[in-house]
């Protein structure tokens, strides 16, 4: 028996959203609907400009753990804050949501912690604005090996990619659960990510990991092909389970010979903050819970449905209860 049965690496970043019109947006210089990295004293610019502030802990994998904890699973978080106010508030909300926060803040003069400021458009789109901080440096001296030997899954964050110590913490924890029994898998998280560093993208998923969750434009990058097929197909050869989002048109997941398509319900969304990070809680909540491949994707499209019905990237409801509504548990 594992003591957890999802545990997340990723950036640890306070959430913080507001509503914005696209006049606004144009006024900051925010371009629309991407997430861009920004230096301090930008953030604090933005941080200044935002009207009825929304806080929340966040963070891509993060945001999936806490769905996954929503849907009644053991979970565990390990990331990087400082000893600050906000760090001390992200690592009291993942333990109030349900999730161990591995990573006690750290004192001292290092960075402060991790923020990103949202700005939501009327038409849903979100706008990021992400200033790292002290989540960047996380190395594998935080990773605790007790910890990833006793998950059943472990679930990578393609972010952290962007340092060295971060691969190192990637790998560490891969292979501490696997050589426990346990899966490891990667949100590839985005292309420019892939762009950056595809050979060790690919040298990961082929080396190191069990499944792969990713969108269509991430995994055509991952290849360097406008062709989904061709993409699909050499994914399948290095990794034995992969999900495919599609946006609008749901999800393909491959295993090996078996593909499956799942439909989605198109709404218009009132926030996109998340929908990927919800898909992922929903489809790893049937992946530890021993769910077929279809019910898998099934669950992370409702999940992520949920998502984009409010304002943030967390469900605001007992999404547990949702899956039983819609006849997805006995």
């Amino acid at each position: 028996m594992k003591k957890y049965d999802v545990v997340g690496i990723g950036n640890a970043v306070v959430d913080v959203l507001t509503t914005a019109d696209d006049s606004f947006l144009e006024l900051m210089g925010i371009e629309k609907g991407i997430m861009q990295l920004v230096e301090r004293d930008r953030a604090e610019v933005l941080y200044g400009a935002m009207d009825d502030r929304k806080q929340a802990a966040g963070g891509s994998v993060a945001n999936t753990i806490a769905g996954v904890g929503n849907l009644g699973l053991s979970t565990g978080f390990v990331g990087r804050v400082h000893d600050d106010a906000l760090g001390r508030f992200y690592a009291e909300a993942m333990e109030m949501d349900g999730t161990r926060f591995v990573n006690a803040p750290v004192p001292g003069g290092e960075l402060p912690t991790s923020r990103s400021m949202i700005f939501v458009s009327p038409d849903g789109e979100r706008s990021m604005n992400t200033y790292l901080g002290i989540s960047a440096e996380l190395g594998p001296e935080d990773v605790d090996l007790d910890v990833a030997a006793n998950a059943k899954i472990v679930f990578l964050e393609g972010y952290l990619f962007d340092k060295d110590k971060g691969k190192e913490a990637f790998t560490t924890m891969a292979r501490a659960c696997r050589a426990a029994g346990g899966q490891a898998g990667i949100a590839i998280s985005d292309p420019f990510c892939v762009e950056r560093h595809r050979d060790d993208f690919l040298a990961l998923i082929k080396d190191e990991l069990d499944y792969v969750i990713g969108n269509e434009a991430e995994i055509k990058s991952l290849w360097q092909t406008e062709d989904l097929e061709e993409a699909l197909v050499k994914t399948a050869q290095i990794c034995p389970l992969f999900a495919c989002t599609l946006s609008g048109d749901g999800v393909t997941i491959v295993s090996g010979e078996t593909r499956v398509s799942v439909g989605v319900e198109r709404i218009v969304p009132v926030d996109a903050t998340g929908a990927g990070d919800g898909f992922a809680a929903g489809f790893l909540y049937g992946l530890a819970t021993g769910a077929d491949l279809k019910t898998c994707g099934e669950m992370g499209c409702l999940v992520a449905g949920e998502v984009i019905r409010h304002i943030g990237p967390r469900a605001g409801r007992d999404l547990k209860a949702l899956l039983q509504e819609n006849g997805l548990l006995g």
